[in-house]
């Protein structure tokens, strides 16, 4: 009688702790459209010899994901933009650029509005990951066909800088920061785990992320996470505005995601990235180290959906 009393109260409790795991992972539904609006302050110090330079950017979007079909754990959206704006402060004055201006005489913010009309397709994972994004190539080469009595030079000079912007290493690094943080396996409140992405807008960076489920309620879940971010390849020279340029860059990312208890989409997310170090420049092929400008960037960034 013992052993079946102590057997019942093993069973009770083994239960109970179940019970207190979460599958915390994407839950969407065919045919539904997902918002996404995104709201970002970067500010950017550069050191050209002792002499400093201040860039203020304020990057904002609106995108809408439609559930085209479910494969087993994978979900196929179509993605298209429904706003883009972007405007800088540099020393030498403001400039603006944004989708909703009926401005021909602005390339930039006509090349944004162009972005809203041609849809793209991704391959998403329910827990977050992106493992495929197709037609963001075609995107771009559609919308530059209309822009033909723009000097060649300087049309490839705007086409590599949206594609670092908004392109499919860009669009991947930048969704995964607030989708790819779904552990593989279910987890209790307090419970921590561990997530590898990768960032990819401007320097090719390897983010490590510490996540830990610390809220639970009936309608959603808070996420916080910290995260470590270093260069992929230091000694790596990558083409930037058409000279050399390698980054020896390393960080730190918190992030604080509420996310719906139901599809598992981001109801808010803000996160805070601050990276600093060293970016070389080769303005001459020859040069066996390039211009070294030391750079810190404080990135505030806000997910909303709606």
């Amino acid at each position: 009688m013992k052993k079946i009393f102590n057997f019942i109260i093993l069973s009770i409790i083994i239960t109970n702790c179940q019970a207190q795991q979460t599958n915390l992972a994407l839950n969407l539904e065919k045919g539904n459209v997902y918002k996404q609006i995104t709201d970002s302050k970067m500010t950017i110090i550069q050191d050209f010899g002792g002499q400093k330079m201040n860039i203020e950017m304020l990057l904002k979007g609106g995108m809408s994901y439609l559930v085209k079909e479910i494969n087993k754990d994978e979900y196929i959206m179509e993605v298209k933009y429904d706003s883009l704006s972007m405007s800088m402060q540099l020393p030498q004055g403001k400039m603006k650029f944004s989708s909703e201006e009926k401005n021909e005489q602005n390339i930039f913010s006509s090349l944004l509005a162009e972005m809203k009309k041609i849809p793209f397709e991704i391959t998403m994972t329910k827990t977050g990951k992106v493992i495929e994004v197709k037609n963001i190539d075609s995107m771009f080469d559609s919308m530059f066909k209309k822009f033909s009595d723009i000097p060649e030079t300087q049309l490839a000079q705007i086409k590599a800088q949206l594609k670092n912007a908004y392109g499919e290493k860009a669009f991947k690094g930048n969704i995964e920061m607030i989708t790819a943080i779904y552990p593989n396996h279910p987890v209790r409140k307090g419970e921590s785990w561990e997530i590898n992405t990768k960032l990819e807008s401007g320097m090719s960076g390897n983010i490590n992320s510490i996540y830990n489920l610390t809220e639970k309620s009936s309608d959603y879940y808070i996420i916080v996470g910290k995260s470590s971010i270093t260069t992929e390849d230091k000694d790596a020279y990558v083409q930037t505005n058409g000279m050399p340029t390698k980054y020896d860059m390393k960080g730190k990312m918190s992030s604080n995601i509420k996310v719906d208890k139901k599809s598992g989409w981001i109801i808010e997310a803000k996160i805070n990235q601050n990276i600093e170090g060293t970016v070389y420049i080769k303005n001459n092929p020859e040069m066996e180290e390039g211009m070294k400008i030391p750079m810190v960037m404080n990135n505030k960034m806000i997910f909303t959906n709606k």
